[in-house]
């Protein structure tokens, strides 16, 4: 049996929803479905304003801009991230801060935050790692004391929420990513999620290149010109009209991601509880959105072994991250704030399981039953029913 890791959903209404876009000549930007996709974040989110882009890299470039970060200021984020939450602060001159995660949730640690917190200190950039919120109270109080703006990654979390409050509304800027390997896919997107209305009109000019094209298409100016840095920063329409065929059905998409989730977590306990793995840890008020499950092996060798015996048996699975501050790009343009040792540490021992709105029960008990074969036991379920789930020794 070949499983994918990541299979993106297609709904079965972007077809006809593309077709409209081509039928109606209006291929660039913030049209019809542009327009349906801003409502839907805002309505959902809870945002002053959403901003379509063209990438969650894009997005996050967009609040480094708004915050005119520039040469001699500090932006503090985990490591333990994709390279696009430093890279957008490091191009406008910034020094990137990493500070180590939480060894429960994988998450920045509030504290380590605190303690990093320097006079050149802009801006905190909380990753909701695998859609499960950071403690946002923690990290808002700490902040809000210090006059340092949070810009959340949310990359991972549409419809994650914390503390029954959608994750991306906490700060004052928040950034999706609508990649083809999340839960709402468009193959290339995102979103900036501005919930200071201060923020909103440089915003939109900073999204049209620089100019207030917004205003002007709006009536609110006769011409428009260039008024400030910007970039070319609007998805085309088409990619919008995908979206939205998305969005029409996100409640569905979450649900089944996270009945998949549940699936994985059920039938893998008994692993835990045998010492043999451990699973994600989903704390208190956080609710996830089934974006991605991981379990964490022993030590990096067996992670590498299990990884290579799931490989051969066309098991998509992959590490994730490589640390950033151990990468050679951030030597020039970073520091190290503390100890970041459960960073190096879970990092190297994290394994990502195939999760898609595709993914069936069967695919899940056939990955369940070949890591169970790759620890030398047998698997006993009732995977319908949800019923008892025990190990009995066996051979691999």
């Amino acid at each position: 049996m070949k499983i994918p890791f990541n299979d993106p959903f297609i709904t079965g209404n972007e077809i006809e929803y593309i077709n409209e876009v081509l039928v109606n000549k209006h291929l660039c930007g913030d049209g019809r479905y542009s327009k349906l996709c801003h409502e839907w974040l805002e309505a959902n989110i809870g945002c002053a304003k959403a901003l379509l882009t063209p990438s969650g890299t894009a997005a996050l470039e967009m609040a480094a801009l708004l915050l005119d970060i520039g040469a001699g200021d500090e932006v503090i984020m985990p490591s333990f991230t994709f390279v696009s939450t430093a890279n957008a602060f490091v191009l406008r001159g910034a020094t990137v801060v990493f500070v180590d995660i939480c060894a429960d949730t994988l998450n920045i640690d509030p504290a380590l935050i605190a303690q990093a917190i320097t006079k050149k200190t802009r801006a905190v950039v909380p990753v909701h790692y695998a859609g499960v919120g950071c403690d946002m109270h923690a990290i808002s109080d700490i902040c809000r004391d210090s006059g340092v703006v949070i810009v959340e990654d949310a990359a991972h979390a549409i419809l994650s929420d914390f503390d029954g409050k959608p994750l991306g509304s906490f700060g004052a800027m928040g950034c999706l990513s609508f990649h083809e390997t999340k839960n709402l896919v468009a193959g290339e997107a995102g979103a900036l999620l501005i919930n200071d209305p201060e923020l909103v009109r440089r915003a939109e000019i900073i999204r049209e290149k620089g100019t207030n094209r917004s205003q002007f298409f709006r009536g609110h100016v006769d011409k428009y010109s260039w008024q400030d840095l910007g970039s070319s920063y609007l998805p085309s329409e088409l990619q919008a009209a995908f979206l939205w065929a998305q969005m029409e059905q996100a409640k569905s998409i979450t649900q089944r991601r996270q009945e998949s989730w549940n699936s994985y977590f059920r039938c893998l306990k008994p692993l835990e509880l045998a010492g043999l793995i451990r699973l994600p840890v989903v704390p208190a008020p956080a609710m996830q959105n089934g974006h991605l499950f991981y379990i964490l092996l022993e030590n990096q060798a067996v992670r590498d072994e299990l990884l290579a015996y799931l490989t051969a048996l066309e098991i998509g699975s992959v590490f994730h991250y490589i640390p950033l501050h151990d990468a050679p790009g951030a030597k020039e343009c970073s520091r190290v704030a503390g100890d970041l040792s459960n960073t190096t540490d879970l990092s190297g021992r994290l394994l990502r399981l195939p999760l898609s709105v595709n993914l069936t029960e069967r695919e899940i008990e056939f990955v369940v039953e070949s890591i169970y074969g790759f620890f030398g036991l047998n698997l006993s379920h009732d995977f319908v029913s949800g019923e008892r789930t025990r190990v009995t020794r066996g051979k691999a």
